[in-house]
């Protein structure tokens, strides 16, 4: 009987990178900064990239090109990743699958040049598609700074974020506003992430713990809800020793990429059941495709604002079938798993 080879698992790693590289054109997997969009037409709005506990529009977080081999009609594939930033919310998430053939409206059927250009160097507010990009965050912006009738936001927030921080006195003087971005520390710190296949995985080794010596005041406690914690901080040390081990290797590891594999949980708590992963509008079913790693949090500066984002594992679920949208951008799913202190 034939076998099925094993999926490869790409790690992913961040790294510092000139601003060409992180242009849509060149099809980047980053995090932070602003988006690089893939399609330019159909971009989800401000109402899909408001977070919808507090309502504040969601930082991009990261993106990854993630094209699909012997898919025409996923040639080009982008996954982007928002998350909310404002405490005590910092658990609005969402994510926004996009894909193209190789033939489309947007980019050359030849692959893009390896190297950059000055003019790549400056931030376009206006995509080629017409579409305009808020002022802070480069997401879709429908609203029109009404005084210079030049920058455009994606919402009342970042309008008057930019007018704190500068808009206010360039508005009526400069001719290039769509060149000199302050920053508004909403944006998340930029980077490239690169990514090398897993050759191999640690041995998968777990200490098993010695709870049959229970001494001291610990002896009041009844047996059956010893045996209960014993249970407990068993299951949730194998996890986490499986959670270690797998990322020993390579332990800077910001990203683990493997379409159909299952993820590696950080914790006991909080693991999805198949049921509570819905399936695609189109019917299909949505399996995993990548996970976020904790590390990541250590590049992303996130509490510069006294503000903090916190997660154990973000892990992003999407449609099995990769189902062709057109230009347009469709919603999959992420399950965000905290670290959890056992008792």
């Amino acid at each position: 009987m034939a076998t099925t080879a094993p999926v490869p698992v790409e790690l992913g790693f961040a790294e510092e990178a000139p601003a060409w590289r992180l242009r849509s054109e060149q099809f980047p997997s980053k995090v932070g900064g602003r988006p690089a969009w893939l399609g330019l037409a159909e971009l989800p709005g401000p109402g899909a990239l408001a977070c919808a506990r507090c309502g504040r529009p969601l930082a991009f977080l990261l993106q990854v090109y993630a094209p699909l081999p012997g898919r025409d009609d996923a040639f080009h594939r982008s996954l982007f990743l928002f998350c909310c930033r404002e405490p005590p919310c910092c658990s609005g998430l969402r994510v926004f699958r996009n894909q193209l053939p190789r033939k489309n409206a947007f980019y050359s059927y030849e692959p893009p040049s390896e190297t950059g250009t000055s003019d790549t160097e400056c931030l376009c507010l206006q995509l080629k598609s017409g579409a305009h990009l808020c002022r802070v965050c480069g997401c879709l912006a429908p609203m029109t700074c009404s005084r210079c009738k030049r920058v455009h936001y994606c919402s009342k927030e970042h309008q008057t974020l930019d007018w704190r921080f500068g808009h206010k006195q360039a508005c009526t003087q400069s001719d290039h506003l769509d060149h000199t971005v302050p920053d508004h520390n909403f944006l998340f710190p930029e980077f490239e992430i690169v990514t090398e296949t897993e050759d191999e995985i640690l041995p998968e080794v777990v200490e098993t713990e010695d709870y049959s010596e229970v001494i001291g005041s610990m002896g009041v406690i009844p047996e059956e809800e010893l045996d209960s914690m014993a249970k407990h901080e068993s299951k949730e040390d194998h996890i986490f020793q499986k959670f270690k081990s797998k990322i020993a290797l390579e332990p800077e590891q910001i990203l683990r990429y493997g379409r159909g594999i299952k993820p590696i949980w950080i914790s006991g708590e909080n693991i999805p059941q198949e049921k509570d992963i819905p399936d695609c509008p189109c019917g299909a079913k949505r399996i995993f495709e990548f996970q976020v790693m904790p590390q990541l949090l250590n590049h992303l500066k996130a509490d510069r604002l006294g503000r903090s984002v916190d997660w154990g594992i973000l892990a992003v679920f999407t449609c099995a079938e990769s189902c062709s949208l057109g230009t347009g951008y469709t919603e999959e799913f992420v399950w965000k798993q905290d670290v959890t202190d056992t008792p």
